[in-house]
C-alpha cells in the first residue's frame, strides 16, 4: 500500500476547505504585492499612449543607462561563470586548510548590505584612500566612473553561480572525471566533455540569476556611480532620478523595462527546469527497460 493510500486510511489528509482556503490566501498574497504592483508599472508607462513610451526609453539619457545596464551585465555575467566554475571545483574537489572559512566567505554578498558593499569601494578606491590616490595619479578612474560599477555589481552577483553549482557537484562526485582521466583524457577534455554536460543546466541558470541581479542592482551601483547623467547611470538608477523629479511616465517607463527583464528571466528559468525534467524523463525511460530486463531475469532464475 502507497504512503498516499495510508494517510487517506488514516485520515490525516486535511479537509478540502482547508486546502481552498490556503490556496486562497497564497494567491492574494501574490496578487496583493506581487501581481497588482506589476501591473500597475505598465499601466502608468503605457497611460499616456505608445509615443510617450517610446519616446521615454529613446530618449539619450535613458539609452546611456540602458547601454551602460547592458555592458555591465555583458562583463560581470562571463567573469562570474569562470570565477564560480573555479570556486565550486575548488571546492568540491579538494580539501585544504582553510576550506570552510573560504566557504564561509563565499555567502559574503548576501549577508552584506549592497550599501555597506558599495561605500567599502569608496572606502578602498575613493581618492582620500592609499590606493585611489595613486590610482588617480595616473589617471585612472574607479570610483564615479564605469570601473567602479562594474567591480560593485561583480561583489553582489559574485555567488550566484557558485552557489548552484557546488550542491549539484559534490552530489555527482568525481567518479566520471576519474574515469576519464584513467581511459587517458587530458584535464581539459575531462573538464570540456565530462564536468561541463554534468553541471551544464546548474551553470545556465546561475547565469540567469546572476544577469538579472546584474541589471536590476540599486544599492551598491548607487554609491560608487555618482549618479551622473549619460554616463553612470544604470537602469535603476535612471528610474529614481526621473521619479524625483516627478516625470513619472518616463520613470515607470524604464522600470517597465526592467520588469519586462525580469518576467523574461523567469520565463527563462521556467524553460530550464521543463528541459531538465524532459531529459531526466527520457533518462528514467530509457533505464526502465534495463531493471525490468534484471528483475525478469532473477525472476528466471
Amino acid at each position: 500500500m502507497s504512503p498516499i493510500e495510508l494517510k487517506t486510511k488514516a485520515g490525516l489528509t486535511e479537509p478540502r476547505w482547508v486546502r481552498i482556503v490556503l490556496i486562497a490566501i497564497a494567491w492574494v498574497f501574490l496578487a496583493a504585492l506581487l501581481l497588482i504592483p506589476l501591473f500597475a508599472i505598465f499601466f502608468e508607462a503605457l497611460r499616456q499612449g505608445w509615443q510617450l513610451y517610446i519616446d521615454s526609453l529613446t530618449h539619450p539619457d535613458a539609452l546611456s543607462a540602458i547601454k551602460l545596464t547592458l555592458i555591465t551585465a555583458a562583463i560581470v555575467v562571463p567573469i562570474n561563470a569562470v570565477l564560480g566554475i573555479c570556486i565550486a571545483w575548488l571546492l568540491t574537489r579538494f580539501d585544504f586548510r582553510g576550506k570552510q572559512l573560504l566557504t564561509t566567505l563565499l555567502d559574503l554578498p548576501f549577508s552584506v548590505s549592497p550599501v555597506v558593499a558599495g561605500l567599502m569601494f569608496v572606502l578602498l578606491f575613493g581618492g582620500n584612500s592609499l590606493l585611489g590616490g595613486w590610482l588617480e595619479s595616473h589617471n585612472i578612474q574607479i570610483i564615479f566612473a564605469v570601473p567602479g560599477i562594474i567591480l560593485a555589481t561583480l561583489f553582489v552577483t559574485f555567488p550566484f553561480v557558485a552557489r548552484e553549482l557546488i550542491p549539484l557537484m559534490q552530489s555527482q562526485g568525481d567518479s566520471e572525471e576519474q574515469a576519464a582521466l584513467i581511459l587517458g583524457a587530458s584535464g581539459w577534455q575531462m573538464f570540456w566533455r565530462v564536468t561541463l554536460p554534468n553541471i551544464k543546466w546548474a551553470l545556465m541558470y546561475g547565469l540567469i540569476l546572476t544577469n538579472a541581479r546584474a541589471m536590476g542592482e540599486f544599492g551598491a551601483v548607487s554609491i560608487v556611480s555618482g549618479h551622473i547623467r549619460g554616463q553612470t547611470n544604470t537602469i535603476p538608477l535612471h528610474v529614481e532620478i526621473l521619479y524625483n523629479e516627478y516625470n513619472f511616465v518616463a520613470s515607470f517607463a524604464a522600470a517597465s523595462l526592467l520588469a519586462g527583464l525580469a518576467l523574461l528571466t523567469l520565463i527563462l528559468q521556467n524553460v530550464l527546469n521543463h528541459l531538465q525534467e524532459r531529459k531526466l524523463r527520457a533518462a528514467t525511460r530509457e533505464a526502465k527497460p534495463d531493471t525490468d530486463l534484471i528483475q525478469v531475469k532473477k525472476t528466471q532464475a
